[in-house]
């Protein structure tokens, strides 16, 4: 699971900003100005059919902060 949805930052931070862009979800912001600090991203991918699916978490961050 993506730390990112309890975070301070997660409305202006670049780093959740690519992974709403790697899900296909609409962005909290168009316009993303904190920088996070050493995050750390899981990727998992999975063959599904046709394709291959991936799901990006972020597992970790210096930047973190409890909202």
């Amino acid at each position: 699971m993506c730390i990112c949805v309890n975070c301070h930052y997660v409305d202006r931070c670049f780093t959740y900003h690519a992974v709403e862009g790697q899900h296909e979800q609409p962005h909290l912001t168009e316009t993303p100005d904190f920088d996070a600090v050493e995050p750390t991203i899981n990727v998992n991918i999975r063959p599904r059919q046709d394709e291959v699916e991936m799901e990006w978490d972020v597992v970790g961050c210096q930047s973190f902060k409890q909202e």
